[in-house]
């Protein structure tokens, strides 16, 4: 058979990860013809079809999951040719492909992109939202050259560095009981009506082990979900209930938004000095790259951009 281009390797992952013709077009930029048409190319040089076509979801047969799984290596390999290649040019010069968390970007971005313009003024960015479940497999695949996420990252080949630690904050609406106090316990917001994030999203994780107790159904009784920070804030300022937050999130609330009262919880109050290093209900942020990315300096200039951002509560890992 003639030989498959990367191109037709590309399609077929694509084919395989989506199981969709549509989506998966959609996924390498072409029309969902043009997709299908190179497919079905590969599957008449090689003799026997790669994927069963059902009326609701496309599967790869046996012989195209063999297929796919060697495709993946030679895409490995084809990937660490271009990361060879890239060595010997400005690290700074040329996009970097950057994939931060929902509840990092809103709040980072701003701050973080001026920084490192100034910092590498030909580095554009090509920045990408989404889970930590969808990042990391990205970056191992080389569609994103470093994320920005909360740590601990435990992913092969994948390369970590801590950034800032973040303490949490309770946020309560104006006119709730706890409005006059100076803190909050963590073991205090069982059985509130706590605002969450939805399922799959890390910083919920986050919360709920910051404040074991909640993991009990009935730590979670009358708990709420919204589907971003933002509209959480919204939620709790028109008195549906309370949230946790990262501070860079709340912290600008004490002066913009009066209908809300945020509050540190109790340990990190007590103890200022652990708070700085440690805080008790947080969580520590970093950067993931591939151990074989070739750019190194680009991502320090990423560290250094964003060590150099004012994030409200942060204390920064210099």
């Amino acid at each position: 058979m003639a030989s498959m281009t990367l191109t037709e390797m590309r399609y077929i992952t694509a084919l395989d990860k989506t199981r969709h013709f549509g989506k998966a077009a959609e996924v390498c930029h072409v029309s969902q013809p043009t997709l299908s048409v190179a497919i079905k190319k590969v599957e008449q040089q090689i003799g026997a079809p790669l994927f069963e076509r059902g009326a609701s979801e496309i599967r790869a047969t046996p012989l195209g999951e063999q297929v796919v799984a060697q495709i993946k290596r030679v895409l490995d390999e084809a990937l660490r040719l271009e990361e060879i290649a890239t060595q010997s040019r400005d690290p700074l010069k040329g996009p970097l492909r950057v994939g931060v968390i929902y509840t990092i970007a809103p709040y980072l971005l701003p701050a973080l992109i001026p920084v490192l313009h100034s910092l590498a003024p030909d580095m554009p960015l090509f920045l990408r939202e989404d889970f930590t479940a969808n990042l990391v497999p990205m970056l191992k695949e080389g569609e994103l050259d470093v994320i920005v996420l909360a740590l601990p990252v435990d992913a092969p080949g994948i390369v970590t560095q801590r950034v800032y630690e973040e303490p949490f904050r309770v946020v309560v609406p104006a006119a709730h009981e706890w409005a006059s106090r100076k803190s909050v316990r963590n073991d205090e917001l069982n059985g509130q009506n706590l605002l969450l994030l939805g399922s799959g999203n890390c910083f919920r994780d986050q919360v709920l082990e910051a404040c074991p107790r909640l993991q009990r159904a009935e730590g979670l009784a009358g708990s709420l979900e919204g589907s971003s920070l933002e509209t959480i804030r919204h939620m709790v300022a028109s008195g549906a209930g309370i949230a946790v937050m990262p501070s860079s999130a709340a912290d600008p609330l004490v002066d913009r938004e009066p209908m809300v009262k945020v509050l540190p919880f109790a340990e990190a109050a007590n103890n200022a000095a652990a708070s700085s290093a440690s805080p008790s209900a947080g969580r520590t942020v970093g950067l993931a790259w591939r151990a074989t990315f070739p750019r190194p300096k680009a991502i320090d200039a990423v560290r250094q951009a964003i060590l150099a951002c004012q994030l409200p509560g942060v204390s920064k890992a210099l």
